[in-house]
């Protein structure tokens, strides 16, 4: 799990083109530097799309007409040989917020002319020097509250500006000590059998301690938030999570990689579910809903230390039949 100076360079050259890119050449720049067959994974509105051109229309031009001068703040970059196909594919993850002022409406999102970020999460895959695949998860939800709206009733946990990881060290251009990711993709293992069935059976506390520090940190996304220990994080998130959802399938990932101290995972759609107990105060229901989720993980020793979670909170809601974009006047300003 090393040697990936080749991707890496690849990845930020992409990144300085596109930053510097005018609107206009969005979609030169990305036919310079994806693969022909490219396919880029989002969010909720976008979805999947399998052309440039659409990428560049539906989201890069007028994401960046709304927000102008735009700033890339990272705070992860790692790469790594993809688990989930015995190391046949290389992927590179970048995570932090993309910083700009809010000057034009972007999806009914009204202006507030004062700066905004948008958090997320990146996943590149890197082929015969070119990307080949992205999958780009970002918090639309986070946006609106900093724009003044309220898309949702009652987080469980703390909204706010999250920062990177704590010892400042994630941005791993230089690669780091294969052994040390071996062994944070150990624990990032043992966490995923642990809570990915939700079948242990130990009490949900002492199961989150296998894997996880007592002072761990769960970066979540608007409408649920971030808590801060193991106790609070049962209480905040994991606890209502678990007795919202039930028949959860099998967790299906894309790429699951480590380098370092730090690791992730995607997939399209993580897992599915039925929201029988209710779930971010909707009603309970019988329908089986998807769950597109990147994780970004730090380990510090033998366990997990902090963890950056992008949900695809609006796909969920549209699949329960609510439209919060289709719909911002219900969103009071």
């Amino acid at each position: 799990m090393s040697g990936f100076q080749d991707e890496k360079r690849i990845v930020r050259e992409y990144y300085d083109a596109l930053d510097a890119s005018p609107t206009s050449g969005i979609t030169q720049t990305l036919k310079n530097h994806t693969a022909e067959n490219y396919t880029w994974r989002a969010f909720h509105p976008f979805g999947l799309q399998t052309n440039v051109e659409q990428v560049s229309d539906l989201f890069w031009q007028p994401f960046r007409t709304a927000v102008t001068s735009v700033q890339r703040r990272m705070d992860v970059f790692f790469a790594g040989n993809n688990f989930i196909d015995g190391g046949g594919s290389v992927w590179v993850c970048s995570m932090g917020h993309l910083m700009g002022l809010f000057d034009k409406p972007w999806l009914g999102i009204q202006p507030t002319q004062k700066m905004a970020m948008l958090r997320y999460a990146e996943f590149h895959k890197v082929v015969d020097g070119k990307i080949a695949e992205t999958a780009f998860y970002f918090d639309i939800p986070h946006f609106m509250i900093q724009a003044g709206y309220t898309p949702f009733a009652d987080p469980t946990a703390a909204h706010m500006i999250q920062p990177g990881p704590a010892p400042h060290d994630a941005l791993l251009f230089d690669d780091a000590d294969p052994a040390e990711g071996q062994k944070t993709l150990d624990v990032m293992h043992t966490m995923i059998d642990d809570v990915g069935q939700w079948k242990l059976g130990l009490p949900l506390e002492e199961e989150l301690a296998r894997s996880w520090h007592d002072d761990m940190i769960w970066w979540g996304p608007a409408g649920i938030g971030a808590t801060y220990t193991i106790e609070r994080y049962a209480k905040q998130h994991s606890g209502p999570f678990r007795s919202g959802l039930s028949g959860r399938s099998g967790t299906g990932h894309i790429a699951r990689i480590a380098e370092g101290q730090y690791s992730g995972f995607f997939g399209w759609p993580n897992f599915t579910a039925k929201p029988t107990g209710g779930f971010m105060g909707l009603p309970p229901s019988d329908k089986d809903c998807e769950f597109r989720v990147i994780d970004v993980y730090r380990r510090e020793g033998d366990k997990l230390k902090e963890n950056w979670v992008f949900i695809d909170i609006l796909h969920f809601f549209n699949q329960m039949g609510i439209d919060i974009l289709g719909d911002l006047k219900g969103s009071a300003k």
